[in-house]
């Protein structure tokens, strides 16, 4: 994964401050993903070594500056197809150390099965529960930073969609920096623009409307919420009692209305919620984290005649395939309904007026039973060769 840091270093107390003024360091990071792994979960050691058969491990690091980076990204994107081309953007939340947010995006990408390329941006939370004021303070001071990250990954050659991911307070960070952006005429980081997942938000939901108001129709932005988030209801009560867009309730009349009215996907965790806080519930529920994946994996218009698979034993190298042709495909009885209650078609149907399956339309809500689960499209990693074989 690609890095981008403005902590001032990555142990200790450095890894706690912020770098001068809005300064970010770069680097590309390998973490090994053990044999092991259980989805949802972060292999860690409590005593003891590290063991990469047993532990998320960082096995190798270097330091990129900037036209480092620039190249590196598209070293990683060159050849590849389909959606191998996307970038993840990873913005974590609040309390979250230096390793716990390279490891959480590992085990992210790990469990939502992506093939494209992983960046995370990481901001100099203290991690610590008692610390959320000056983790705001310093989420503030860390916007420009992510809002040139965004336009620098748009900018790559080879980049499908840029997806942005985005926990608690780092969701509205990234709002914000999509917020300037669309202000300074870059409203869909021109044309690159793809699915904008905020997990548990920790945003005002006036602040939200006025957000949203700035990216209008140029953003797909869907929101995972949990009304059970005692995270989110400390936050509320530290805000006077302001609702958190990220403890909406669907079943509310009032917060439903709500929802319609800003044109967002929902879906509900909160029958889901993992741990007594639940509010990492996005990462940890192995069904959250697979609809996660299929949302990124969903087929697009200019991806129709091609998509990338790679051989079942996970070391064959990626082919590309023809997707199944489209004309008269049947919807299928079994597939989820939305709120309103239509079935959705199978994946690779192409029918006016009707939404791909795995695609929340805005305003409804997404619940376990009507997700997908995760398209396995992955990749083997930087360098893997690509041939034009057709599957039989």
């Amino acid at each position: 994964m690609f890095v981008a840091s403005t902590r001032k270093g990555e142990r200790g107390a450095a890894s706690e401050t912020s770098s001068d003024g809005s300064a970010v360091h770069f680097s590309l990071v390998t973490i090994s993903v053990p044999p092991t792994h259980q989805p949802g979960a972060i292999e860690r050691p409590g005593l003891g070594s590290q063991n990469v058969n047993y532990h998320f491990v960082v096995t190798a690091r270097r330091t990129l500056d900037d036209d480092g980076l620039v190249n590196e990204v598209a070293t990683h994107l060159s050849g590849r197809i389909g959606s191998n081309r996307d970038v993840l953007l990873f913005v974590h939340g609040f309390n979250t150390s230096f390793d716990e947010a390279r490891f959480r995006l590992a085990q992210i990408v790990n469990d939502a099965k992506f093939g494209g390329v992983p960046v995370l941006y990481t901001w100099a939370s203290r991690g610590s529960v008692f610390a959320y004021g000056s983790d705001r303070e310093t989420a503030m001071a860390s916007r420009d930073g992510l809002e040139r990250l965004m336009l620098t990954l748009a900018h790559e050659p080879d980049v499908g969609k840029v997806h942005i991911l985005a926990h608690s307070m780092g969701a509205w960070m990234a709002m914000e920096a999509l917020r300037e952006n669309a202000i300074a005429g870059h409203p869909d980081l021109d044309g690159h623009l793809g699915e904008v997942m905020l997990a548990s938000p920790d945003i005002d939901a006036s602040v939200f409307r006025q957000q949203m108001a700035r990216l209008g129709s140029a953003a797909h932005v869907s929101i995972l919420v949990a009304n059970n988030d005692k995270a989110l209801s400390v936050s509320s009560l530290l805000a006077n009692d302001r609702p958190r867009v990220g403890a909406l309730d669907p079943n509310n009349p009032d917060d439903r209305a709500m929802i319609q009215g800003l044109g967002v996907s929902v879906r509900d965790m909160s029958r889901e919620s993992v741990g007594f806080i639940g509010h990492g519930t996005y990462a940890n529920a192995p069904d959250v984290i697979a609809s996660i994946g299929a949302q990124l994996a969903l087929a697009r218009p200019e991806d129709k005649n091609v998509q990338a698979v790679i051989d079942a034993r996970g070391d064959a190298p990626i082919i590309s395939a023809p997707l199944a042709p489209d004309a008269g495909a049947p919807l299928d009885p079994a597939s989820a309904t939305r709120g309103t209650g239509v079935p959705t078609p199978q994946l690779g149907t192409s029918q006016q007026g009707v939404t791909p399956a795995g695609a929340v339309q805005p305003g409804t809500v997404a619940t376990p039973a009507n997700m997908p689960a995760a398209k396995p499209v992955v990749d083997p990693g930087a360098g893997a060769t690509q041939s034009a074989v057709p599957t039989p």
